[in-house]
């Protein structure tokens, strides 16, 4: 090894491009790739968002409406029947809480949970969740469970 055949170790040099704009010899000068004229020839030229030639942005055409609350609290339904069906395949037993329900796959560990009433519950069993639907509430009462909001 001497000072004629050093090369820098295999894949540490990345930069493998032409130098661009450097005069006619190097076979990217004059126009430096750019082609001829417009817009993108320009110096200083950057593509912004959404800019689409001149023509009106999507975003700007698409018509808006409605009011969207900032404050609005979203929560993550759970049926009774969905309930029951955790009982009848013994994954549950005696009660159920937020981490049971994410333990299960039905939410998320930061969603807030609403028990809801479609179906039916027959099996007496305590349900500990965020908030719940007055009729879910009494069916749950009904079979003998408890209902209780965090």
């Amino acid at each position: 090894m001497n000072l004629s055949n050093l090369k820098p170790k295999e894949g540490s040099i990345h930069n493998s491009k032409k130098r661009i704009g450097r005069g006619q010899g190097s076979g990217k000068g004059g126009t430096a790739t750019r082609g001829h004229n417009g817009q993108k020839s320009r110096s200083g030229y950057s593509k912004k968002l959404g800019f689409e030639g001149g023509q009106m942005p999507l975003q700007r055409r698409v018509p808006k409406f409605g009011f969207t609350n900032i404050n609005r609290i979203e929560y993550q339904p759970v049926n009774l029947d969905t309930i029951q069906s955790l009982i009848d395949n013994k994954k549950v037993k005696g009660s159920m809480d937020v981490q049971s329900f994410i333990d299960n796959g039905l939410t998320k560990k930061k969603d807030l949970v609403k028990i809801l009433a479609t179906g039916k519950i027959n099996s007496p069993i305590k349900i500990t969740a965020h908030k719940f639907s007055a009729s879910a509430k009494a069916a749950i009462e009904k079979s003998g469970g408890e209902a209780i909001t965090l």
